[in-house]
């Protein structure tokens, strides 16, 4: 007598999430549309990481499947109009309130002060976010101030990309202010943000009670002797590993 074995749900959902693992974009979404099941199954995956643009997903799946983003990177191409940058902000703060995000690269979108303000008073609360990207977002002294004020309540953030900002040495002053105390942070990428002696003296001196960063890029900017001097003697000290 053949016997009838019966499948439990539970197995066909693992099966369809091991084979949604090896799936590119285009197979998981056509997956996605099959039936709730599949749904459930392959819409996971499709949204873990996120790539807004032109030819990405719209902003209402997005808004949608927020809880499901890990990792999300906004082109700027897809919002580079004044009349879509309130759009892009509405996603991006929508997604930050969430408790999956980890990654969020900005990366050369016109974010600028203001918009820099609302991403700090963002980070305050957020809980899971790790990496963030700001490189060539034309943010300046006052947006630096308010993301290194974030940096002093914020307890996961490890990694802050700030390269090609307008920051110079008052906010190279304040994001040392904010290294004091700050005990998550481990790479900081200032490249090309205009500091000179005084802003690399400033994060010398708070790099000798941080201890926790281990990588600080302050390539292309105009450090003098002096704040080479201040900056080779945490860096020979074996504190941190700095480029400049």
């Amino acid at each position: 007598m053949t016997k009838i074995f019966q499948t439990h749900p539970l197995d066909l959902h693992e099966i369809r999430s091991r084979i949604a693992s090896s799936l590119g974009l285009k197979d998981l979404a056509s997956c996605a549309r099959v039936s709730q099941d599949w749904s459930d199954s392959f819409t996971p995956p499709l949204y873990n990481s996120v790539v807004m643009s032109k030819q990405g997903p719209s902003m209402e799946s997005i808004e949608r499947n927020k809880h499901l983003i890990q990792r999300l990177k906004i082109q700027s191409s897809a919002y580079a109009k004044i009349s879509s940058t309130s759009a892009r902000d509405k996603v991006v703060f929508s997604v930050m309130a969430n408790s999956t995000l980890t990654t969020l690269d900005l990366s050369y979108n016109s974010i600028g002060d203001s918009r820099a303000q609302a991403l700090a008073d963002a980070l305050k609360t957020n809980s899971t976010l790790t990496s963030l990207d700001l490189q060539g977002t034309l943010i300046e002294d006052n947006g630096v101030q308010a993301l290194s004020e974030a940096l002093r309540t914020n307890s996961t953030l490890t990694a802050l990309n700030l390269r090609d900002s307008s920051i110079g040495d008052s906010g190279a002053q304040a994001l040392a202010d904010a290294l004091k105390t700050n005990s998550t942070l481990t790479s900081l990428d200032l490249q090309g943000t205009l500091i000179e002696d005084n802003g690399a003296q400033a994060l010398s001196e708070a790099l000798r009670t941080n201890s926790t960063l281990t990588a600080l890029d302050l390539k292309y900017n105009s450090i003098g002797e002096n704040g080479a001097v201040a900056l080779s003697k945490v860096s020979k000290a074996g504190i941190i590993n700095i480029e400049y």
